[in-house]
């Protein structure tokens, strides 16, 4: 397989046409070549996935699972190799890149598990008889995945389809197609029968996605990525109704009570804001300490960040890689200058990084004294700066953690049982960190509230998400 071989249709690997770059975001430097797509590919790709539809959801979960587990089992033989490959594409440090592969490993494990409890129901007779309630794939599944986790994203998504039974049709974004394409390589090489596991690397991604989408063979689309493009999806429909699993952008808010470890909180913390340069859904961007805390937590969060190293991610001695693009690193700048100008001070950052290379990196960032009409209070960053706020009471932070159409992630630290399980309760979100600023296990469903998303991935919730209910009342 070429380096522009990175199209997987019906079983074999195809070039096309064009191809179209990829760059390493620390040197902007070419690092490869893939395969751009068109619309007619597309459609061949699903009339394979199709083709293969009937075949695969009658093959035993077992058997399916064994495809996963040999995948999982490869990925983490060659966890190394395909670390370097992520950080070289990505940018992110080399110590987080392998453990995104880790992470993808373990969730080829759990969709293998699940696969084999997709199951119904038997509700009590009537006296007509018994009720069943079953449980089958959905058909065919369009996997667009982002460039921030592009291992683990792509692998939740591609293991649980599978395990359900679904056929898959995976868009890798166009910034990370070599590291898709490489897990995607090793899961066909475990043999999965042709038309069951299709790649498409384009540049072109919305004349691509549209030809499927107006293709009722289609029957479902799991979209990671921005709310404004899940939206735009979900107006592409059209006539045809399909199930749609969306997980867009977040606005996750951090409170920290009085009552909190200040140590971990502050190690949780940063840990949680600037884990991949702050390019993350779950990424925290608004800080709540309460006042009576502040300059003891600020202090600790004020070490710890400028302690953190900025440079390639590659070299194994860097702690912040580079933002992805020059419109990401634009919109860091953005919020940062129009929050400082509004009257925020830095405690720490503020400033591009210099790094005597071209990418696009900036300094791990404090903002102190942000108050909720900042940009930065209202819109994701996506990028490697923590706001923070105070407040005095428990209502006071959930209303002002809640102030979003976002409803994503949110952490809290404290040791108060009573009001931990209270502000659960009432705050808006769909995952929480709770004393830990890695909420994300593949037991775990994963997903959003309001303009966060739909559905949920990972957990039993996950394979559910790729399977139709079907009720069926029997008269003897």
């Amino acid at each position: 397989m070429t380096d522009s071989a990175t199209l997987l249709i019906d079983g074999r690997w195809h070039s096309a046409p064009t191809g179209f770059e990829v760059l390493d975001p620390a040197s902007l430097e070419v690092i490869g070549t893939a395969a751009d797509a068109d619309a007619g590919q597309a459609r061949t790709a699903l009339d394979a996935a199709a083709a293969a539809s009937r075949g695969w959801a009658d093959t035993d979960p077992e058997t399916r699972g064994d495809h996963l587990r040999a995948a999982a089992t490869e990925i983490r033989a060659r966890r190394a190799e395909l670390a370097a490959l992520l950080s070289a594409e990505n940018g992110k440090p080399l110590a987080e890149a392998a453990g995104e592969l880790g992470s993808a490993a373990r969730m080829l494990d759990w969709a293998a598990e699940e696969g084999r409890r997709a199951y119904g129901r038997v509700t009590p007779s009537t006296a007509a008889g018994p009720g069943l309630v079953l449980r089958s794939p959905v058909g065919p599944v369009l996997a667009i995945t982002p460039w921030n986790f592009p291992a683990s994203m792509l692998i939740r998504k591609v293991g649980l389809a599978l395990a359900a039974g679904c056929p898959v049709i995976a868009k890798p974004a166009e910034q990370t197609p070599l590291i898709a394409t490489a897990l995607l390589g090793i899961l066909q090489e475990t043999g999965l029968p042709a038309g069951v596991l299709q790649s498409l690397t384009t540049a072109r991604p919305a004349e691509l996605v549209d030809a499927l989408l107006a293709d009722r063979r289609l029957r479902k689309l799991s979209f990671t990525g921005s709310t404004e493009v899940g939206l735009g999806l979900l107006r592409r429909t059209e006539n045809t109704l399909r199930r749609m699993s969306l997980e867009l952008g977040g606005h996750s808010p951090a409170i920290v009570f009085p009552d909190a470890d200040l140590e971990a909180a502050a190690a949780g913390v940063v840990a949680a804001k600037f884990f991949n340069a702050g390019q993350s859904c779950i990424a925290v961007n608004r800080l709540y300490v309460h006042e009576s805390i502040r300059d003891e937590l600020l202090a600790l969060i004020e070490k710890k960040t400028s302690a953190l190293r900025v440079g390639r991610g590659d070299t194994g001695n860097s702690d912040i890689g580079p933002l992805i693009d020059e419109a990401g690193s634009a919109k860091v700048r953005r919020q940062v200058t129009e929050a400082v100008g509004s009257g925020a001070k830095v405690l720490t950052g503020g400033e591009p990084a210099e790094t005597g290379l071209r990418g696009h990196f900036f300094t791990p960032t404090v903002l102190v004294d942000i108050t909720p009409e900042m940009l930065i209070s209202r819109e994701e960053t996506f990028g490697p700066v923590l706001a923070v706020s105070t407040f005095s009471t428990e209502e006071e932070v959930i209303e002002l953690a809640n102030a979003t159409e976002y409803g994503l992630a949110a952490y809290v630290f404290g040791t108060e049982l009573r009001r931990i399980w209270r502000v659960l309760d009432r705050l808006e979100f769909g995952v929480f960190g709770v004393n830990d600023p890695a909420p994300v296990r593949p037991e775990l469903p994963f997903g959003g509230q309001k303009n966060s998303g739909q559905e949920r991935e990972g957990g039993s919730e996950g394979i559910e998400a790729y399977t139709e209910t079907k009720a069926v009342a029997l008269r003897f």
